[in-house]
């Protein structure tokens, strides 16, 4: 006797053909959702929330868009994960990670239709994944002994992974901000010392690196508005009992001269609280916490800013770069490490105040500020310079450098071709498929410039024969250029990491030949 169900009634599976089926139009979809972000003319997407607020954001980053979007195909969720990966490995290449997946994927589906195994075309996929690799190897360029041509390396790269963003217009001046924002970590990736401040007026010209930190707070009233060698306890502490909160309590009292000695009581606790910790030997003193008025004059009596309510990312950042630890209790004074900086003052920004800390303990602090016309702006302005400052942090760390504008998957297609001329078996249509899924790129970096990608990528093709070729797409011009001349660099990990994570994504979806949905939990009657 046949068992025909096995499952549960809600419960779903796919089998086969269906299942491949699913996961490649999925992957497909997701693909060509981002195509059109790809590249220097790449297009916005407005992405607009479901929330209360129902917020808006204007992005072209891969990584924003697919982590904004609720999916529910399992192929399309993969895709979405190694756009994430992506972006938290190495900043860039979010858009072309996914484009590339999808683009092996349809091919995959062409050969999957012709009857090759899934399993063979996998094994192709990783040959010509591995002499790819190889290809650019044997290209790269490393100039890290010559700082000189070094930093005009990084400014390149940081030009190329700006011209793709909102901060294309000013490419110069923030290439300039992130690479002398990336040279002060002297090799760290930790970019928790950059700072980024967003206020909004005046034009992204305005925006400036600043050397040291500024905290978004203003300086309270009758306090010392600069301080000079600084000693900073950086504390998370409740500093607001010095009056009980009747609300919450009930006190019986035989007269109003008892609640007069409570609050006196209340009063002297606090006093005790705020001399021990003026008994660190501090001029200054940042709380996460509020700051009520009574310690607050404590404190300007005693001549030491005060700041209250610094939020939980200022204090950390703040700790870090004065070299001082987040303190919460201070009956040990000796125990308790507290920061330093030169000199604390109050600044302007626009028609905000901002209190300044410069001379930090931890030299490569730094913060940027921008400006700009909206908030949008400024959210979108804050992610292109993120991604710039993530490939030039790991630029520092591995310095090999390749070619842009479709020329690495042009170089990577040329090896690939002559790899599948040489393989024999099914394996060499996989490899040739592979070769193709690599001329999407260029091909769709034309495609969004509103160019006649066939035309240049057979232009393309016929130049990269010549030995020692370094031709790419310019697509300010619209025809095929010298990449070299133009100074259209990208970092060699986030080619390499596209070209593997891509290639592994494809791998997984292609292994599939069955999808099960689960039945959903139901919830028992507690009745």
């Amino acid at each position: 006797m046949a068992i025909d169900r096995i499952f549960k009634d809600e419960a779903s599976e796919e089998k086969g053909e269906r299942a491949r089926m699913a996961s490649f139009v999925g992957a497909m979809a997701i693909a060509d959702l981002v195509k059109t972000t790809l590249g220097p003319k790449g297009m916005d997407k407005i992405l607009q929330s479901t929330g209360r607020g129902r917020e808006v954001t204007v992005t072209n980053d891969g990584a924003t868009i697919l982590k904004s979007l609720h999916i529910d195909n399992p192929a399309a969720k993969v895709l979405v994960d190694i756009s994430k990966v992506q972006d938290d490995e190495v900043g860039d290449g979010t858009t072309s990670v996914v484009v590339l997946a999808g683009e092996l994927l349809r091919e995959a589906e062409k050969l999957v239709a012709t009857k090759i195994h899934p399993m063979t075309i996998i094994s192709g996929f990783r040959m010509a994944a591995e002499c790819a690799q190889n290809a650019l190897l044997e290209k790269v360029v490393d100039n890290k002994a010559d700082s000189e041509k070094f930093r005009s390396d990084l400014l390149n790269i940081a030009m190329t992974t700006l011209s793709s963003k909102i901060l294309s217009q000013d490419k110069e001046h923030f290439a300039n901000l992130a690479v002398d924002a990336v040279m002060r970590l002297k090799g760290s990736t930790n970019l928790e010392s950059i700072q980024i401040i967003k206020k909004p007026g005046g034009s992204l010209k305005d925006s400036f690196l600043d050397e040291g930190f500024i905290l978004d707070k203003k300086i309270g009233i009758g306090q010392p508005k600069r301080i000079e060698n600084a000693k900073i306890l950086v504390a998370n502490t409740a500093m607001d009992t010095d009056k009980v909160k009747i609300y919450g309590a009930r006190v019986r009292v035989d007269s109003m001269a008892r609640v007069a000695q409570i609050e006196t009581a209340e009063k002297e606790k606090m006093r005790e609280k705020v001399q021990k910790i003026i008994g660190h030997g501090i001029n200054c003193f940042v709380n996460r916490q509020l700051i009520y008025n009574f310690p607050e004059e404590l404190f300007a009596d005693a001549g030491i800013l005060a700041i209250e309510h610094a939020d939980f990312d200022g204090i950390e950042r703040l700790a870090l770069v004065t070299g001082g630890e987040i303190a919460s209790t201070f009956d040990n004074p000796e125990s308790v490490k507290l920061g330093h900086c030169d000199l604390i003052e109050e600044i302007m920004i626009g028609e905000d105040k901002l209190i300044h800390f410069s001379g930090v303990a931890m030299g490569q602090a730094c913060t940027i500020v921008l400006r700009g016309a909206s908030h949008h702006v400024l959210d979108e302005a804050e992610r292109s310079l993120h991604d710039a400052l993530c490939v030039l942090s790991q630029t520092v760390n591995d310095s090999r450098v390749l070619l842009g504008g479709g020329w690495p998957e042009m170089v990577m297609a040329k090896e690939v071709d002559a790899l599948a001329k040489k393989t024999p078996g099914k394996r060499s249509l996989a490899i040739e498929a592979f070769s193709r899924a690599l001329l999407a790129i260029p091909t769709i970096i034309a495609d969004n410039a509103g160019l006649d990608s066939a035309e240049l990528i057979s232009q393309l093709r016929a130049e990269h024969q010549k030995e020692g070729c370094t031709a790419g797409i310019d697509v300010i011009s619209g025809s095929v250029g010298d990449m070299a001349e133009r100074g259209i660099c990208e970092a060699f990990k986030v080619k390499q990491a596209v070209l593997l994570s891509s290639t592994e994504a494809a791998e997984m979806i292609l292994r599939v030949d069955e999808i099960i949905t689960c039945a959903p939990r139901r919830r028992e009657d507690r009745m």
